[in-house]
């Protein structure tokens, strides 16, 4: 390699290549969250170190490990790539937000009672904006936004996700969504119009699946409590959860969001200030909330009544409870 010249000059698209590999580990495995070829991967890469007139990547066995300057060029890429992204975005407002297309991720009860709600004054008040729509949940809606293949990503706060400086993201807060407790209506913490979470020590509990942020955030309030919860069934569906506990399996905790209506023979009950909540954000890469598509989302996202959500629930019983 020929040492650095004042003339160095980068592809910023490489850059971007680069700090895939280091993320994900392999070519192979990048390459395929690109849609790229691994020699179209190694070409791009090798093509980067010329221009950089340093060693980027150095082989161990059959795999490749980054170098001390590979590592030193990364550490500048979180600043090049949102400069890049904020460039976008100045070009973007030369429409004001006016038209254009949105990709945006979310959970199913953000999809329900945020963002199709947003898409709604949005489809008044900017009709040639749209937004297009995919189920997506963490860590994966990140990955997504990383690639590309989303502009926005609606998500919790959870035990793992990127930290509130990660700089390679800008977030807006958009609300603080409290748990409420499902019970058997023949239970006898259902007769109870006040329960807190320590009330259901002792009980099964129907939990979602382990290691995302629906099992997370219940597992992790009930450990700050005091207590491991004896998790009976794991299912990911709200509406599959509740027929369990009609049935007398146990019992779960409901995001208010999810504005899941109980089925008969079960009973919703606050938990008052001991209730966990979930820290619902939208994320998107830095530097391109500047753009006015993303500002006219984000805007609409911000603007949903959500007081209902902060305030705790009156007791609820389903129709045919005790």
């Amino acid at each position: 390699m020929t040492s650095v010249s004042k003339s160095f000059t980068i592809d910023v698209r490489r850059l971007h290549l680069l700090r895939m590999l280091d993320e994900h580990g392999t070519i192979a495995a990048t390459a395929d969250l690109l849609h790229l070829t691994p020699s179209a991967v190694s070409q791009q890469l090798a093509a980067l170190a010329r221009e950089a007139g340093v060693p980027l990547l150095a082989r161990t066995g059959r795999t490749v490990t980054l170098t001390g300057q590979a590592r030193l060029l990364l550490s500048h890429a979180d600043t090049l790539l949102a400069q890049l992204e904020r460039a976008r975005a100045d070009l973007a407002a030369y429409t004001r937000g006016a038209a254009g297309n949105i990709r945006a991720g979310a959970f199913a009860s953000a999809i329900t009672g945020l963002l199709a709600p947003a898409i709604a004054a949005l489809r008044r008040d900017r009709p040639r904006l749209s937004v297009t729509v995919t189920e997506v949940h963490a860590p994966a809606c990140f990955r997504q936004l990383d690639t590309g293949h989303l502009d926005l990503a609606v998500t919790v706060d959870y035990r793992g996700g990127p930290p509130h400086d990660d700089a390679r993201y800008h977030r807006t807060g958009l609300l603080r969504d409290p748990y409420d407790a499902a019970l058997p209506s023949g239970h006898p913490l259902a007769r109870q119009d006040a329960l807190t979470l320590t009330d259901l020590a002792g009980q099964p509990w129907i939990t979602a699946a382990a290691g995302g942020p629906c099992a997370e955030i219940p597992l992790a309030a009930a450990a700050a409590a005091g207590f491991t919860p004896a998790t009976a069934h794991q299912v990911d569906d709200y509406t599959a959860a509740l027929a369990l506990v009609a049935a007398d399996a146990g019992i779960t905790l409901i995001p208010r969001l999810a504005g899941t209506v109980p089925p008969p023979r079960v009973t919703i009950r606050s938990l008052g200030s001991s209730a966990p909540a979930r820290t619902i954000y939208a994320a998107v890469r830095a530097g391109a909330q500047h753009d006015p598509r993303l500002t006219a989302v984000l805007t609409a996202l911000g603007h949903q009544p959500h007081d209902r959500i902060d305030e705790p629930a009156a007791p609820i019983a389903a129709a045919g409870s005790q």
